[in-house]
């Protein structure tokens, strides 16, 4: 199960990151320590939305999508 997530910088709410894992508590661990050099900058980083998908291929697409224009738009909209 792969499980897109969109997360949002405490500090600078206007911050905000797309992306894809196998495990978010993990994950959100390995970005507010730092070790992710798109999101060290504006830690620490909180989960806004988390989206799980059995099929990982369909994860991997919406996250792509997410992250073009009318994807921006659709976040924007429904989970910003």
């Amino acid at each position: 199960m792969r499980c897109v997530y969109l997360l949002r910088s405490v500090n600078d709410p206007a911050r905000r990151y797309v992306g894809t894992t196998g495990n978010l508590d993990r994950r959100l661990d390995e970005h507010n320590a730092g070790e992710s050099p798109h999101t060290a900058k504006h830690r620490p980083w909180e989960v806004a939305v988390s989206v799980c998908f059995v099929d990982d291929a369909k994860a991997e697409a919406f996250e792509r999508y997410l992250k073009q224009g009318s994807g921006h738009a659709f976040a924007k909209r429904h989970f910003w």
